[in-house]
């Protein structure tokens, strides 16, 4: 294959910005405070918003919002930067955005007027719901009570079917746990063997975590480990390719699916994307699509790379692991952007080799 065909994208994430309030041990994005001030600007949003508009469709029954339908809007966090996740909206809805939604970890709803007012005010400029992330993860930085605000006033606001609680597994635990203030996960892990093993497996599962991110190197000890050749035959030609729930990051980059770390291209420029992505000077993306054993042979042969010790925990962790020495320690592959977001990883991945030595 010489060209990556690109169908038009039929739902999208517009992270904002990579900088959050929290530094959440699961984040496919590894988002931080510790990011860049970062954010897409004005215009740039304009850009890419209407190279998107005419693919995006809506959600299913109409007016409602939907995780892999419509757009939303995200990060890192939203809120961070009222101003502009406001004047985003009101774009969106110039445009005539179906099923627009926003991101949030709740952080700033510090009071039911605050609350209450930004989600009206959101709501009257054309947004029409609002997921709000509740796991562990975030609790570490975000009282559980300003999640459960969240939760209850955006409800008010937008209606129960337009509020996505993402997971609604973690809320019944946090609540059986009858958590308050935030919580340490080590403690959390703890609560829940207290409540039985069950409940921890069902937390930790890969069809509510996916294993990718921050997560295959800060949670890996709680996951079955193989050798890399176990995940040789898999090709990410299908996530590479697929039209829904993609990203644009506030670099600009066309991220496929959830391939953190990838760019497919310049999102304002998405006739060129959709034209076709030329893999003759994009080596990475050349392997991948043929199968992760092609990466791993390109990467070991051609680049020295070394096979983690301790084993991988899925086919995202391997190619991630692959893409992080040859972005930190080679460079110069157009495809593996932005930097910054392999930098981001580089601590927490010398953590986990030397915890496996």
């Amino acid at each position: 294959m010489e060209v990556l065909r690109i169908r038009p994208p039929t739902s999208v994430g517009v992270l904002l910005s990579y900088k959050c309030t929290c530094e959440c041990k699961h984040c496919m994005y590894a988002c931080s405070p510790r990011w860049e001030n970062r954010w897409i600007s004005e215009e740039g949003l304009r850009e890419v918003l209407e190279a998107l508009a005419p693919s995006v469709v809506p959600a299913s029954p109409r007016g409602w919002v939907g995780v892999n339908e419509g757009l939303h809007l995200t990060g890192g966090e939203p809120f961070l930067n009222y101003d502009l996740l406001l004047a985003g909206v009101k774009l969106a809805e110039s445009l005539g955005y179906p099923s627009v939604f926003v991101e949030t970890n709740c952080f700033w709803c510090v009071n039911d007027e605050v609350t209450r007012r930004r989600f009206k005010e959101l709501r009257e400029a054309g947004l029409e719901g609002v997921l709000i992330s509740v796991n562990p993860f975030v609790v570490e930085y975000v009282p559980y009570e300003r999640i459960k605000r969240a939760i209850t006033v955006a409800e008010e606001v937008f209606g129960r079917e337009n509020v996505l609680v993402y997971h609604e597994v973690y809320r019944e635990l946090l609540d059986r746990l009858g958590v308050r203030g935030t919580l340490r996960v080590e403690e959390y892990i703890r609560r829940c063997c207290s409540l039985s093993l069950h409940a921890l497996t069902l937390s930790f599962s890969p069809s509510i975590l996916l294993p990718m991110g921050r997560l295959v190197y800060t949670l890996y000890e709680l996951y079955e480990r193989r050798p890399a050749k176990a995940f040789f035959r898999v090709s990410c030609l299908g996530e590479l390719t697929r039209p829904w729930h993609v990203h644009v990051d506030c670099y600009y980059n066309y991220v496929p699916g959830y391939c953190a770390g990838i760019s497919l291209g310049d999102a304002r420029r998405l006739e060129e994307i959709v034209g076709g992505v030329d893999l003759g000077d994009r080596p990475v993306l050349a392997a991948l699509v043929r199968s992760l054993g092609e990466l791993y042979r390109l990467a070991v042969e051609g680049y020295g790379y070394t096979e983690l010790r301790g084993g991988y925990i899925s086919p995202c962790h391997l190619c991630l692991d692959i893409r992080m020495h040859l972005a930190l320690e080679v460079g110069g592959f157009k495809e593996l952007q932005p930097p910054e977001f392999y930098e981001a990883l580089r601590e927490v991945r010398e953590a986990a080799v030397r915890r496996a030595r």
